[in-house]
């Protein structure tokens, strides 16, 4: 019984408060103007400037390098000569197996001869069949070993021709790996001599994305980034590509972005870091709001003598004060990046909407924020009120 007395007392005198508070308080309305504007949304990012395309150009025999033609930077056309390796040992080799296809030539013209007088003698039943049998297997040995001698031959020409590295594309050389008298050894694996990028006015930017940011990166997208050696220019470029391998490193995992960066003035070099902005949102020229503005309410108990509300029945509404009417405007929402939204129909450009609203005590001429009664006060102000 006691605890149903306090609960009626507290609600009396919070009505009581309410209503002093409502007969002194001004309310103070925020709006803002429906407009046409940009909405966007984007996502940062760091990446690796490299060519579109580069090629390695290694060996595939062993030997001493004997010439180079070109040198870091140097411009290439493709099939130019760029290297040249001691042709001495596999000249010796191509010699070697010339000699021995002849050898086998010589051996086979005996076999073939010998081969025919036995299938002439077999024929005359004067050799039994074993001898003659005998002589064609040695006839088909002798000419599969002319086939295998004449292989030999053919890879000690392809391999001396090795010995003259030519350059595959068209580019420039960004890297060479030897120097003359240097012996490269190709064993297991090709030893590189020269990476040479095709274009350098055709760049591309690797950038890592992290896991929580990729599912809005889409091929297209448009992108801006800047690199440190050039921090007052922005270069553009797109989203061509988005890698499905991931890589994680510290527990953090990311995926691979590809991003043109066109290169005519050449200013963009292989292994800068770029600072990328991937816009995963842009739509332009379009109206737009505030995104507070569709969850504005107003209420009731805020309203001054002889304010109104006119709602409309609408899941997506804004509203206006037109004079001492509260109206709502049914409108449609587009894309939004959760601060702007896109309207569609409802109300005209220009247009002042409500946002937001703050409470003001009647009596203090500064516009201070009335306080809450039952808010706790500090530590001193209770004390003195105590002592009085």
């Amino acid at each position: 019984m006691m605890k149903r007395l306090k609960t009626i007392a507290y609600v009396a005198l919070s009505a009581i408060v309410l209503t002093g508070c409502q007969e002194e308080q001004k309310v103070d309305f925020q709006t803002a103007k429906v407009e046409r504007g940009n909405i966007q949304n984007s996502i940062t990012a760091t990446g690796t400037i490299e060519p579109v395309t580069s090629v390695t150009v290694g060996t595939q025999v062993s030997g001493i390098v004997s010439h180079l033609y070109v040198d870091y930077n140097s411009v290439v056309k493709k099939g130019q000569v760029i290297a040249e390796l001691d042709r001495t040992n596999l000249t010796s080799e191509l010699n070697t197996a010339k000699a021995n296809l002849s050898s086998a030539q010589s051996t086979l013209n005996y076999e073939q001869a010998n081969f025919n007088r036995y299938q002439t003698l077999f024929d005359k039943g004067l050799v039994s069949a074993d001898e003659y049998e005998s002589a064609r297997l040695s006839y088909l040995k002798a000419k599969e070993s002319v086939t295998t001698a004449r292989e030999t031959v053919q890879r000690a020409q392809t391999n001396l021709g090795y010995a003259t590295i030519t350059s595959p594309i068209d580019g420039v050389v960004l890297s060479k790996s030897v120097e003359e008298g240097q012996t490269v050894a190709a064993s297991f694996n090709t030893p590189e001599l020269f990476t040479i990028a095709q274009d350098l006015t055709d760049m591309r930017v690797i950038a890592d994305i992290d896991e929580a940011d990729i599912g809005g990166v889409l091929e297209g997208q448009r992108v801006s980034f800047t690199v440190d050696a050039f921090p007052e220019d922005r270069f553009e470029g797109h989203v061509t590509q988005v890698r499905q391998q991931a890589t994680t490193t510290s527990n953090v995992v990311t995926y691979e972005v590809v991003i043109s960066a066109p290169n005519a003035d050449l200013k963009l070099k292989p292994g800068l870091t770029a600072n990328v902005t991937i816009y995963t949102l842009e739509k332009n020229d379009v109206l737009t709001v505030p995104a507070k503005a569709l969850r504005f309410m107003p209420n009731e108990a805020l309203l001054q003598k002889g304010q109104t509300i006119e709602d409309v029945q609408s899941p997506l509404k804004v509203w206006t004060r037109e004079g001492d009417v509260f109206k709502a405007h049914a409108v449609e929402t587009g894309t939004t990046n959760g601060i702007t939204t896109e309207i569609v129909g409802g109300v005209a450009e220009g247009t002042e909407v409500l946002v937001d609203f703050q409470i003001e005590s009647g009596e203090e001429a500064g516009g201070q924020q009335a306080t809450n009664p039952f808010m706790p006060r500090p530590r001193n102000n209770r004390q003195n009120n105590q002592k009085k």
